[in-house]
């Protein structure tokens, strides 16, 4: 079973001697770790696997997953297990495996290369490399023999290693030609001359034609949530300058997406939480992995989407979100929230932790729940997965009033009873063995998850995911980060009771530090501690002199300074990164970190960075639509003046007016809460330095906010209705 193959720690002292040469047990990584006990001599990625190709004259087997994906493990069972097929790997190849969420930048180069060479992307991924690690054939998953449609592994290995061996001048052709592609392609080389919200709109609209009216989401099967695009549309919602009736369409495609994805399978109805997709259009069968990433910025469209929209669904959400990470994906001891859950328990169920027959349902269930439990979540005879037909995926059919109209109940025990019965539910499911949890913590996600629990804690009124956020960002930057110019991928690993071994860091990449530098702006403006604000200072700065490329206009997504023995294989090619997949772009991210520091800094080189960035991609990011919101987000920042208010004060009042700033979401706004202790310069930004202490308090009043659009502030406001309106103006 997953959990126990992943979780065991036992020591290797006891492992048959033809494991010797499996270097993963040096590995910190938990799905490096659960491969150590097989017959493959796999190694690490590193330097010391690429010298053993060269010396021995062997072609590199890469494969490249992750502790939650499934066929990475079917792929381990058949093949990597079987001792006649380790044999054909040990004797032709030097075996390396890698964990793409340890080292996305391995992983995105490798899909992009093996994408070129046969046009699949995914996980596992399979390569075979040179001995200097370019690919020259690839792809996915292989079973063992030939089936699906799909050459067997065996035949794959067997024909590469004589390719290597009698042809290989055609081998590193081919491998030259596509690691120009992948070159060529990451580069994305396509400057515009000009930036304006005609191009925002342009972006809006792409999202708009790809909309699924019916089902909510973009496109057809199988479904992802896509974020970006999202926060985009619930952005341009509420903007109704806007040309076509795009922000009334941008509305109806926020809301109708938002509200289909939590009513189906894709999401949990039981704990909470997001799965990583859905594999038909109408969101009822997903993947059922559960990914941080996918989680916080789920949390914070739906967050975005009850401050713009007012509609309570979207608030219960966001909050059952929060209770699911705080109750399964958090360290609540020391701060840190879990990368992943596995979507199944072992190889031969799919989903089944998840999923519920008509009779498993019933055991639980009194009649009366029952009654309304079937209907609501369309449990029955036949339920929807492949591979057990009677499995039933919980989605919403029928919304409660139904329910309760043809159960001839009043509505308010249809509600009562349908908590009673999620409740049993979860009860009993928690009884099951439990899908396993990556317990890592990574730094971008971290800083993503901060930045997602501090914005819903504010709109939420919460102060609980206020705390916790900060505790994490605080074990972040003391764990992760040395002060100055080295932020480290990974903030911990999970504990290994058996190995007290210290663990080689990764060094952190553009999302790493471009993720921490917004939860640092998102800490100043929860807490009002300037510490926070010089961090993400100190921390941009680094950013720009470690990963802008002055010639490209661009950020790359590895330092600049990167140690040139560690450009191993395809990592020798340069990346800017500009698409959303999965998580926001690293050169959006970054260029709406250095806006947010500049609208509070007052410093023109932060602005004139983040432009160039944006413009270096101006010319081509229409045609990226649905996979450029994170772009459009950036760009209407740019382009907006920053509308900054800051709510001085304590108590109730301070309290409403919080909430009045707060209400409606506009990505160039920033709403900060002070003491009136906090009102002196060195405690402020540059900007609000200048103004704040300088303010004279209204007479009589316990709270009192100040409303700035750009340089030009307003008079000190003291009821909500004439804050809302000026944010109305002024947005």
């Amino acid at each position: 079973m997953y959990p126990q193959n992943m979780a065991s720690r036992e020591s290797t002292a006891n492992l048959p001697a033809y494991l010797s040469s499996n270097l993963l047990d040096r590995s910190a990584s938990s799905y490096l770790r659960s491969a150590r006990h097989q017959p493959v001599h796999w190694q690490p990625w590193g330097e010391e696997a690429f010298l053993r190709a060269q010396a021995e004259d062997k072609p590199i087997l890469l494969d490249i997953g992750a502790v939650w994906c499934h066929w990475c493990h079917v792929m381990d069972r058949e093949s990597y297990e079987d001792p006649e097929l380790a044999a054909i790997v040990n004797e032709h190849f030097i075996a390396i495996k890698v964990d793409r969420d340890e080292r996305p930048d391995v992983d995105t180069r490798y899909q992009a290369a093996i994408s070129a060479i046969s046009g699949q992307g995914g996980w596992p991924l399979t390569g075979i490399l040179t001995s200097t690690g370019e690919p020259y054939f690839g792809g996915t998953y292989f079973p063992a023999d030939d089936r699906y449609g799909r050459p067997g592994f065996k035949r794959v290995l067997l024909t590469m290693a004589q390719v290597w061996q009698n042809r290989r001048a055609e081998a590193l052709e081919s491998a030259a030609s596509v690691m120009a592609a992948v070159e060529q392609n990451e580069g994305f080389t396509g400057r515009g001359s000009e930036l304006s919200l005609a191009l925002v709109d342009k972006l809006v609209e792409s999202i708009l034609k790809q909309f699924d009216a019916r089902n909510g989401g973009f496109g057809s099967q199988p479904k992802f949530p896509h974020p970006g695009a999202l926060d985009l549309l619930i952005d341009a919602a509420t903007r109704g300058d806007r040309p076509n009736r795009l922000h009334e369409r941008a509305r109806e495609a926020a809301i109708t997406t938002l509200t289909k994805m939590s009513q189906g399978g894709v999401y949990d109805q039981l704990a909470g939480g997001f799965h990583r997709y859905s594999v038909d259009e109408r969101w009822v069968v997903p993947h059922f992995e559960k990914m941080l990433y996918d989680n916080t910025e789920l949390l914070r469209n739906y967050t975005h989407a009850y401050q713009s929209f007012a509609k309570a669904e979207f608030s219960h959400v966001a909050g059952e979100i929060i209770r699911w990470l705080d109750t399964s994906m958090t360290d609540r001891d020391r701060g840190g929230f879990y990368a992943s859950q596995d979507a199944d328990i072992d190889l031969d169920d799919d989903g089944d932790y998840f999923t519920w027959t008509k009779a498993e349902a019933q055991a639980v269930l009194n009649p009366q729940e029952w009654a309304v439990a079937e209907r609501y979540w369309d449990i029955g005879d036949i339920g929807d997965m492949h591979h057990n037909p009677q499995k039933n995926v919980l989605h919403v059919r029928y919304n409660v009033g139904e329910i309760a109209r043809d159960a001839s109940i009043p509505i308010e025990e249809a509600v009562t009873l349908l908590s009673n019965a999620r409740a049993r539910l979860l009860e009993a499911r928690a009884l099951r063995p439990t899908p396993f949890i990556d317990r890592t913590l990574y730094t971008s996600w971290n800083a993503m998850a901060i930045t997602a629990y501090l914005e819903a804690a504010r709109v939420l009124r919460a102060e609980g995911p206020r705390d916790f956020a900060l505790k994490t960002l605080d074990r972040l930057l003391v764990q992760a980060w040395d002060g100055a110019s080295e932020l480290a991928h990974v903030i911990a690993y999970p504990e290994d009771p058996h190995d007290n071994r210290p663990h080689e860091r990764v060094g952190g990449n553009l999302d790493d530090y471009a993720f921490t530098v917004h939860a640092c702006i998102d800490a100043w403006l929860s807490s009002g501690k300037i510490a926070y604000y010089r961090s993400a200072v100190t921390l941009a700065e680094t950013m720009i002199r470690r990963f802008f490329d002055v010639t490209a206009g661009a950020f790359v997504d590895t330092p600049l300074d990167l140690d040139p023995k560690a450009r191993l294989g395809a990592l020798t090619a340069s990346r800017k990164p500009l698409q959303d997949s999965p998580t926001p772009a690293g050169n959006p991210t970054a260029a709406s970190a250095l806006l947010r520091l500049e609208a509070l800094s007052g410093r023109q080189d932060l602005r004139d960075t983040a432009e160039d960035a944006l413009l270096s991609f101006a010319g081509i990011v229409e045609h990226f639509g649905l996979y450029a919101g994170s772009y459009g987000l950036a760009l209407s920042r740019l382009l907006q003046p920053p509308v900054q208010v800051a709510v001085v004060g304590r108590g109730a009042a301070a309290n409403q007016l919080e909430s009045a700033a707060v209400a409606r979401f506009a990505v160039n706004k920033t709403v900060v809460r002070l003491s009136p202790r906090q009102l002196v310069p060195e405690l402020l930004p540059e900007t609000l330095a200048e103004t704040l202490p300088h303010v004279p308090h209204p007479e009589g009043a316990t709270a009192w906010a100040l409303l700035c659009q750009g340089r030009t502030c307003l008079p000190p406001i003291t009821k909500c209705e004439s804050l809302q309106a000026a944010l109305e103006d002024a947005i």
